[in-house]
């Protein structure tokens, strides 16, 4: 078995070591988290934050509007912002589970490293997607897991496993994709303009925003917002807050005791009848129907 398999093979059995049950489970080192999945899911949405997500066993994909990211063990996935996908499991079993782990970092984490590497950046003509995925590579799997073996002796945590994560994010700078990722660390860089729109609208989301304080804060015209924002996201500064509304009423009608009226309200609509049909066409069912959907799932488990 060649190096690459063996690592491979090692990073499965620690992370199925530290996740006995299905679900996402936090680690000792902060930003890193394991997920552990025994079967195919149905697709699901969900915000990817700015992370790395390495497969360990399984496969998955992600759906960003109309695009579809697979990826499996030889690939890895970056989100170079937040966005809002639709995720699936596609492949899993009770005796092979899906093993997987996420490594969040941040735009300081990522300047950090490009001081460092005293690399000469400059800001780019164009705006790249906020999602790719890249062939693993030798060293980076190589830093992987020696951050994730810090488990093992979290004496060393505090001290090492920064030190790991910075040579992870050096990896990744030298990928081929790299220019996505120094973009979000260029100040004034139009990438970095769009993330801070999309970490403006995440954080006020149950607001109605005006569109010039979104370009107040890219400093850029309407037009050129739109244009941006859609090649980093696939949508626009409007779909992309609906997105973030309608996901967290799903949440909020799954977890909690209210009624859609309730929620509608609390996520920002004015009108309920208008949340109806805007949830129907992005779930498929009705508000009332999915609850009853996922009630009903709940029993048969």
């Amino acid at each position: 078995m060649s190096h690459h398999l063996l690592q491979q093979e090692a990073l499965t059995n620690i992370i199925e070591r530290y996740t006995r049950t299905d679900g996402q489970h936090p680690s000792l080192i902060p930003t890193l988290s394991f997920t552990r999945i025994s079967k195919i899911t149905d697709p699901a949405h969900g915000v990817y934050t700015t992370s790395l997500c390495v497969i360990a066993q399984g496969e998955k994909e992600a759906l960003l509007s109309n695009e579809r990211y697979t990826y499996n063990p030889n690939h890895y996935l970056i989100a170079s912002v937040e966005l809002p996908v639709i995720a699936q499991i596609t492949k899993a079993s009770s005796e092979k589970p899906y093993l997987a782990l996420k490594l969040d970092f941040s735009a300081h984490e990522i300047i950090d490293c490009l001081r460092e590497m005293a690399l000469t950046t400059q800001k780019s003509k164009t705006t790249k997607r906020g999602i790719y995925i890249s062939q693993m590579e030798q060293p980076l799997l190589d830093a992987l897991l020696r951050l994730v073996y810090l488990l093992e002796t979290p004496a060393d945590i505090s001290v090492l496993a920064p030190l790991i994560k910075k040579e992870i994010i050096y990896r990744l700078l030298q990928s081929e994709h790299r220019e996505q990722l120094i973009q979000i660390g260029i100040e004034g860089s139009t990438t970095q303009q769009v993330a801070q729109v999309i970490q403006y609208i995440t954080k006020n989301y149950e607001k109605n925003i005006p569109i010039k304080q979104l370009t107040a804060i890219a400093q850029m015209s309407p037009a050129t917002l739109y244009r941006h924002f859609n090649q980093v996201t696939t949508m626009s500064p409007i779909q992309f807050q609906k997105e973030l509304r309608l996901q967290t009423a799903r949440r909020l009608l799954i977890s909690e005791p209210l009624n859609a009226s309730d929620v509608a309200f609390r996520v920002g609509y004015e009108s309920p009848s208008q949340f109806s049909r805007e949830y129907s066409r992005m779930f498929g069912r009705s508000p009332k129907e999915d609850v009853k959907f996922f009630e009903e799932k709940l029993t048969l488990r």
